[in-house]
């Protein structure tokens, strides 16, 4: 072997170990990860998940951080572009929620809108009760003070009524049942107030025609045993001027109806003791205090007890709010589920032989126990057969014909003890009775005139104002 195959060998041999050394013996690089952000899992994600749920999510993200706008948006592009998307149901939900949340009328009145659409869609899903139960929730929001517009309020009375009808087993049952009481509360406040506006006017058929509904609809009202004692006194004063002996007996049974209703159903009331007292000299049966409005009374003043209401801030307070104040409401007993009577006519509530208030309602006996003393109302107690007491001051139209028994603008009697109603209350009851008399003392006089030549006739002038029909209220100005 020559020197040259040596060295081409030697070249081959270490070649052969460079590769060896470079295959086998170097060490692996490391791999370094790099970890991802939240937001690039999500968008990963994302692009991972179907079309319909990625929109479904991000509106509902948007709701949470009350982007309502955009929420909408990405909803409505959902019902458009998958009509057949497990989610349809529930965005169309979402864009009803969307529009309660953010308030205001506008909003309210439209999610009103979508709940009902929802309900009309999907009325065998279990949503269906929830939205039902949100439409009265929007109305309610809505809904004003006593003494101003009651429509929303009338609205959330029959969607909430709807609701306890349709979903008895709904586990929002109780909270419709409070709302409903709540709402029932403002709605006979606002009857409860121009009855004793137009009693205080002595236009005593108008008054008795608010409160013969009032007390038969809304038992549950925390000034039903005013009102009662109220009507009761319309009652006592058309028994008076009636000469009729039979005339003056049904309205006795009318007044007592009155009185036995405070003594039994409202017996924690300080008018309790006097209605027993005006059925005692009436000759008419005192009856029992039923025990379950005794529980009643004392679970609402055991709250009104934990829950007491400054009355330094009330006032002031209640001039800056504008929504209604339901603290007075009852907190126990079954709201009225009956839909309104509007059959109760001013013109004929006090005629002869008319019917007086139907007490079907179960008892309620959750009266916040008015005052005697602030009901402003004008006592009379006569007996059964005694004739009217004598007026301080010449009675303004004291002529009432023989047919006709509506109470006619008296002067104020004195106040009776057992009434329990203040002199300030009864001084203040005759100054506004008495701005009054000049208005109505020349038609009285030409009224006394003509009576009694001809009877009574219903003319369309002399008509209350009162006449209740459904969606015709007079404006009263308090």
């Amino acid at each position: 072997m020559t020197k040259r195959h040596i060295l081409i060998a030697g070249l081959l041999f270490t070649l052969a170990g460079t590769a060896l050394t470079s295959a086998y013996g170097q060490k692996k690089p490391k791999i370094t990860k790099v970890k991802s952000t939240p937001a690039q899992t999500k968008d990963a994600t994302a692009e991972s998940a179907e079309p319909d749920k990625v929109l479904y999510n991000r509106a509902m993200f948007d709701i949470k951080h009350s982007k309502y706008t955009e929420a909408r948006l990405s909803l409505q592009t959902l019902i458009n572009t998958y009509p057949d998307s497990e989610y349809l149901a529930k965005a169309k939900l979402a864009v009803a929620d969307s529009f309660y949340k953010e308030g205001g009328t506008s909003n309210l009145t439209q999610a009103v809108e979508e709940y009902k659409n929802f309900i009309v869609f999907f009325p065998f899903l279990d949503e269906a009760a929830y939205a039902q139960m949100q439409v009265g929730m929007a109305h309610y929001r809505m809904m004003e003070k006593s003494d101003r517009d009651t429509s929303h309020a009338e609205a959330a009375e029959d969607e909430f009524r709807a609701f306890i009808l349709k979903y008895p087993q709904s586990p929002l049952v109780p909270q419709a049942d409070q709302y409903l009481r709540n709402v029932q509360e403002i709605l006979a406040d606002g009857e409860y107030r121009i009855a004793r506006f137009y009693f205080l006017k002595r236009d005593y058929r108008a008054s008795a025609a608010r409160l013969v509904e009032m007390t038969g609809r809304y038992p549950l009202y925390s000034q039903s045993d005013q009102a009662l004692w109220m009507l009761g006194d319309v009652y006592v004063r058309a028994k008076q001027l009636s000469r009729n002996e039979d005339d003056k007996n049904h309205w006795a049974d009318l007044a007592a109806q009155c009185y036995d209703r405070i003594v039994r159903d409202y017996p924690l009331s300080s008018l309790a003791g006097p209605a027993a007292d005006r059925l005692k000299s009436m000759a008419m049966p005192v009856p029992a205090a039923d025990p379950q409005a005794v529980a009643q009374m004392q679970k609402q003043r055991e709250y009104e007890r934990h829950h007491h209401e400054n009355a330094v801030l009330k006032l002031p307070l209640g001039m800056i709010k504008s929504t209604p104040d339901v603290y007075s409401a009852a907190r126990s007993g079954q709201p009225n589920l009956n839909p309104p009577d509007d059959t109760v006519s001013a013109t004929e509530v006090l005629n002869q032989g008319a019917a007086g208030p139907s007490f079907t309602v179960a008892t309620a006996g959750a009266a916040g126990g008015g005052d005697a003393g602030g009901t402003n109302t004008e006592s009379v107690d006569p007996g059964p057969d005694a004739p009217a007491p004598a007026p301080a001051n010449p009675p303004v139209a004291s002529a009432v014909p023989e047919s006709s028994t509506v109470p006619a603008a008296t002067s104020d009697p004195t106040p009776n003890a057992e009434s329990g109603n203040a002199a300030a209350n009864s001084t203040a009851s005759q100054s506004a009775a008495s701005t009054t008399e000049s208005s109505q003392a020349a038609p009285a006089t030409n009224s006394q005139a003509s009576a009694q030549s001809a009877p009574a006739k219903s003319d369309s002038k002399t008509e209350s104002t009162s006449k209740k029909k459904k969606g015709l209220r007079k404006v009263v100005p308090w």
